[in-house]
């Protein structure tokens, strides 16, 4: 995250284009250490496989090293990126924003909408972004040719003044998401059981390993919403409520069960992380909506002035 006093809206501008320039080319800290962990243990299970068996071959072991080689090359793919500034993927994705608003902010809403525009027309050019959006999704279909509009969410904040995350949303993955409308009844074991369900159906086309956010509650349109909004929490970070730092968990567990595994080779590393953002909801209904990212999870943190949570 970077923060800025400035609420010039050419400083928006630039620091759009700069943030997805960013985000196309690196991923966080945390998600390189948590594809390490993963590599450790395919290598770690294949080891313990071929001493078990003191065969050296075998379809599970053949799994785990197919695994292993998925997971060794995504790590090499991160570092070209970095040293060449080209994208990690081939598909730059729908730029997905969440832009909070705080009392501090003197811009209108209107302003700074054109200027995040600006900002991602200008990174689209210098990056190198594939032109991957149409202006109809049914009939025409017709190439922008310039990856907008957008996909902007806006918020408020009681303190603060303005900021504005950013994702690089693939469409790999994000085909791959879905809601389930739940009894009450269902329960925890339901949740998990819908969400393993949906993980199970996407198989091996997310590109995992994979990270998921998990909306639950309000209706239909914010279990979505809060999915996709869970998605720009820090990597690995729990959630601040320990019963949902917990259900994370549980669901993480649950998902590694289905042993699809890093390039949908099936290995022991499904996901890396979940993360779960909640909202109340009516007394006949439990909305579960999951959103994929696979693992190039490409996001930036853009903060104006003071602390103005998304």
């Amino acid at each position: 995250m970077s923060s800025d006093m400035t609420y010039s809206l050419d400083t928006i501008r630039q620091r759009v284009r700069d943030g997805l320039l960013e985000a196309a080319t690196h991923v966080e800290d945390a998600l390189v250490d948590t594809l390490e962990r993963a590599l450790a243990t395919e290598r770690h299970e294949s080891l313990a496989l071929s001493s078990a068996s003191g065969i050296p071959g075998g379809q599970e072991r053949d799994r785990l090293d197919a695994s292993i080689q998925a997971l060794e090359m995504i790590l090499e793919n991160i570092k070209i990126s970095h040293a060449t500034r080209l994208p990690l993927c081939q598909d730059t994705g729908m730029v997905v924003g969440w832009i909070a608003v705080g009392p501090e902010c003197q811009l209108s809403m209107h302003a700074i909408e054109n200027a995040v525009n600006a900002g991602i027309s200008e990174a689209v050019l210098l990056g190198y972004f594939r032109n991957s959006i149409v202006d109809d999704p049914l009939f025409n279909r017709i190439n922008t040719n310039t990856n907008l509009p957008a996909v902007l969410h806006w918020t408020t904040s009681p303190t603060g003044g303005l900021s504005i995350a950013l994702m690089l949303k693939g469409f790999g993955s994000e085909n791959c998401g879905g809601v389930a409308m739940l009894s009450p009844t269902a329960g925890e074991d339901g949740v998990v059981g819908a969400i393993a369900s949906i993980v199970r159906k996407a198989g091996g086309k997310p590109c995992p390993p994979i990270i998921l956010g998990i909306g639950l509650g309000g209706t239909m349109e914010q279990a979505a919403w809060l999915s996709k909004k869970a998605l720009y929490r820090p990597v690995g970070q729990p959630h601040p409520q320990a019963p949902y730092a917990q259900l994370e968990r549980k669901i993480l567990s649950r998902v590694q069960e289905e042993r699809i595994g890093a390039g949908g080779f099936g290995g022991t590393v499904t996901a890396l992380a979940v993360a779960v953002e909640h909202f109340p909801t009516h007394i006949a209904g439990l909305p579960v909506a999951v959103s994929i990212s696979c693992w190039a999870d490409r996001k930036a943190l853009l903060q104006f002035g003071g602390a103005c949570a998304i």
